[in-house]
């Protein structure tokens, strides 16, 4: 199953007009609830942008500065990924650059594991969406609005039917929502 998560805004974006996206720093409930998502995957595909924003996790040692964010820094360093760009000619850690078509990278990482695969980065996500690959989206609906910026989701031309499937509510009052596709097994 290929799954799309993100922090999102009460207004749907990703990040705000200036491109940051600060007010979506999780607590440490939400960090808990993201290393148990992380573990549970068998790949990640990555948009450079997102690859760059997520490098510091293997890079920096700084950020294990404590128990929980050294377990995820050890999770996101073991987890497999594939990046996306036009722009990198070399990656680092656990990752390689994406050799195929989008549908054909999805594909091989969905076989190559038993488990769930994440794709992540707001422009990369939008072509999964338009070609229909993506079965699951996660949202953790952060209590602000931007006013623009990156949308999470991308314009469709037909309605994609969604069910929710789960919800719950942090104690940082950002609100985590589950959907799948109408008519997936993941209903």
């Amino acid at each position: 199953m290929l799954i799309y998560s993100m922090g999102v805004s009460v207004d749907g974006f990703i990040a705000d007009r200036d491109g940051a996206f600060g007010w979506s720093v999780p607590s440490d409930e939400q960090f808990r609830f993201h290393l148990e998502e992380v573990r549970a995957l068998g790949c990640h595909l990555l948009g450079r942008r997102l690859y760059e924003t997520m490098l510091v996790w293997e890079t920096d040692p700084s950020l294990r500065d404590d128990e929980l964010r050294d377990a995820f820094a050890d999770a996101w360093c073991a987890l497999p990924k594939v990046v996306f760009s036009h722009t990198l000619d070399r990656v680092h850690g656990n990752a390689q650059l994406a050799q195929a078509s989008l549908a054909e990278e999805v594909a091989v990482a969905i076989d190559a594991t038993d488990k769930d695969v994440g794709i992540g980065g707001a422009g990369l996500a939008a072509a999964a969406i338009e070609l229909g690959l993506v079965d699951e989206l996660r949202l953790f609906r952060n209590p602000v609005v931007v006013g623009g910026g990156t949308p999470f989701l991308p314009p469709v031309i037909e309605d994609v039917p969604l069910n929710l499937v789960e919800t719950r509510t942090f104690g940082s009052r950002v609100i985590y929502e589950r959907y799948g596709r109408a008519g997936d097994e993941s209903d």
